[in-house]
């Protein structure tokens, strides 16, 4: 059956998968202590650092966004594009903008792209982003959909040459998994110390297999897929989406940039890691 709904080739990979009596089945790998508070010199004073949990009609990701933040030692607003729009709020009130997951305008114009066309021809929106991203002093994430988002706007960000745009799975579907991500060396912010780390994390995507225009060679890649003896793959479901190497996250080069498909902030807690 899944051979006649979805793309053959994903579903005879699959099979393959789960009757290979060899595989060691998950294998996390952690090069740092999830315990410590690294945050804990930068907020002791009690100011707790702003950041946007910015949203998108269809957008559904911004709670468990918001109570990653929270917990990380941030102050969550939730902010609506509509409020940047309004001059509710502006990006230059933040440290930080994180963009979460969910179906932005119902994808119907693409994956992301609807939702980054609010901003790249909005004259005083693509302003405020410019100016927010342009100073040293902010960061900005995208994940799953505001990881699509971002990637529709990659020219206006300083150092993201080389980020791919994300298109449909390989196997034809929507990916809700539970996947291996490998935390590659890399300047960014987000992901300092964490190198060659092997970490569960949860997929929910259509959209998510990286390409890139002929001749454009990837470049910021800082996360990737791989299989449970630690490999990079491009192997089905190991890799839920088919990317090349298995590539998945991204970095502007100064590091303050980072858009990935995973949802590392719907598993930030042992309780939410369901294979335990």
């Amino acid at each position: 059956m899944q051979r006649l709904r979805d793309n053959p080739v994903s579903a005879n990979a699959e099979r393959a998968w789960r009757i290979d009596d060899t595989d060691p089945g998950l294998s996390p790998k952690l090069g740092f202590e999830p315990g410590a508070d690294i945050a804990a010199p930068f907020i002791a004073t009690g100011a707790r650092p702003r950041v946007a949990i910015l949203r998108e009609q269809g957008v559904n990701g911004e709670v468990e966004m918001a109570a990653a933040f929270t917990r990380a030692g941030f102050e969550a607003v939730d902010v609506h594009m509509s409020d940047l729009h309004s001059g509710r709020h502006d990006l230059a009130g933040f440290k930080g903008f994180a963009a979460g997951g969910g179906f932005s305008y119902g994808d119907v114009l693409g994956a992301g792209r609807g939702w980054a066309a609010s901003i790249r021809y909005n004259e005083a929106l693509r302003q405020q982003f410019l100016e927010f991203i342009a100073n040293p002093d902010h960061f900005a994430l995208g994940v799953c959909n505001g990881c699509q988002m971002l990637s529709e706007l990659k020219t206006l960000i300083p150092g993201a040459e080389g980020w791919p745009h994300f298109r449909r799975n390989t196997s034809e579907q929507y990916e809700a998994r539970l996947v291996t991500l490998e935390v590659m060396e890399s300047p960014s912010i987000f992901l300092a110390g964490m190198a060659g780390s092997r970490i569960p994390v949860v997929v929910a995507h259509g959209e998510g297999r990286a390409v890139w225009p002929d001749g454009e060679k990837p470049r910021g890649a800082c996360l990737r897929y791989v299989d449970n003896r630690g490999k990079p793959t491009e192997s089905y479901p190991l890799n839920p989406n088919g990317s090349p190497a298995g590539l998945t996250g991204f970095h502007a080069a100064d590091g303050r940039v980072l858009a990935l498909m995973p949802h590392p902030e719907r598993v930030f807690r042992s309780v939410q890691m369901s294979w335990r």
